[in-house]
């Protein structure tokens, strides 16, 4: 599985089809130095949701569809990033990171013959991503996996990263590189403030 801008910063990628999500969320430019915005201009977001449908098909086995991005659509989209980055961050109890808007989508639910029941994205444009989107974050909603989609702590991080811990405890991506770092730094906060 590509899923590009989780990949490009060495991360693992969050389960199923909430890897569409951790994507989506880590087109951002992060690190340092920073790593570009997939979503700066029509040509990179359009490469970039052409590659997460691929890889969005071949974790839900759902058709492959084409997204086609416009203007209009690119504005939705980073302003929906910057929602959902702010929501996860700060958390779900905290009202202030309500969206300013709230978003719709259209989805289709089928029954297969094997019983089992399944939502089909809908839509135009940005919008079949945004149908994507949403319907795996109900996947994850419904199975409990949701809350363990973080933005790590490192304030000059910020990427998406999959709680794999049994607690569900984590707040760096990686604790080598941005735990380390801003622990090292409290603690010499910590003996600065008690030399003073």
């Amino acid at each position: 599985m590509a899923w590009e801008a989780t990949q490009r910063y060495g991360l693992q990628t969050a389960p199923g089809t909430l890897g569409l999500v951790q994507e989506f969320l880590n087109t951002v430019p992060a690190g340092a130095p920073p790593l570009p915005d997939l979503l700066a201009d029509l040509a990179s977001a359009q490469h970039w949701a052409t590659q997460a449908v691929q890889d969005w098909s071949a974790v839900s086995g759902g058709p492959g569809v084409t997204v086609e991005i416009d203007v209009v659509g690119l504005v939705e989209l980073r302003a929906l990033r910057d929602d959902l980055r702010r929501m996860i961050a700060e958390g779900p109890a905290d009202m202030r990171t309500a969206p300013a808007v709230v978003r719709t989508t259209a989805a289709t639910l089928r029954m297969d013959t094997d019983g089992q029941v399944r939502m089909e994205p809908r839509g135009t444009g940005w919008r079949t991503m945004l149908s994507m989107l949403f319907a795996a974050l109900l996947q994850a909603q419904l199975s409990e996996t949701s809350h363990r989609l973080k933005i790590c702590r490192n304030p000059y991080c910020r990427t998406a990263f999959y709680d794999r811990s049994r607690n569900n405890s984590g707040v760096w991506h990686d604790v080598k590189t941005c735990g380390n770092a801003a622990n090292l730094r409290a603690y010499r906060a910590r003996q600065k403030a008690q030399k003073a």
